[in-house]
């Protein structure tokens, strides 16, 4: 599938409600995409303002970069389930340059791994992104590890890669994608 395609129907909806649903409808959508086409996708958006990323996103993991066609399609069918326990990620902006959030798992209600927001330069090219900062005290050393960062497809439809820091590197280990929920 190609990002055109994903992109399909970005048009001005005649009301906020149906706006919502298609961005769902989008980043379910994005299940479909390879790891090539979310790239290509990822690097055509643009860098979202702090105070824009706020609420309860509903979240879905896409594709892990480094994985075969054949684990790719089950991490997809797994995602796409209603029993996967990642739910999203809330957002709490603080001003303009800064903001805070945490994951939301198994429900809505659980929110664990909080972590920190500011723009910088992505790890993925010469462009800004919002960098998710879980190096936190509060976190499990495995969480602290991880460098998550986004950037805006549409208003109301952002797509992340997710980074693990080892080794004094950090390698793109996952795709997700996170929209206003419906």
């Amino acid at each position: 599938m190609t990002a055109t395609a994903v992109m399909s129907g970005l048009g001005a909806e005649p009301r906020e409600s149906a706006a919502r649903g298609a961005a769902i409808a989008r980043l379910d959508a994005w299940l479909d995409c390879d790891a090539d086409t979310l790239r290509r996708t990822y690097e055509a958006a643009r860098v979202p303002r702090i105070p824009d990323v706020r609420g309860a996103l509903r979240g879905r993991m896409l594709a892990w970069p480094v994985a075969g066609r054949r684990t790719n399609a089950a991490l997809r069918l797994l995602a796409g389930s209603s029993r996967f326990p990642w739910r999203g990620k809330s957002f709490f902006p603080h001003d303009d340059d800064r903001g805070e959030g945490k994951n939301r798992v198994f429900s809505d209600r659980l929110a664990l791994f909080r972590f920190e927001t500011r723009i910088e330069r992505s790890r993925a090219g010469d462009f800004d992104a919002v960098q998710l900062d879980y190096d936190l005290p509060e976190n499990p050393f495995f969480i602290r590890a991880i460098k998550d960062e986004i950037r805006e497809v549409e208003p109301g439809l952002w797509l992340g890669q997710a980074y693990l820091h080892a080794g004094g590197k950090d390698t793109l280990v996952l795709y997700f994608g996170l929209a206003v929920p419906a």
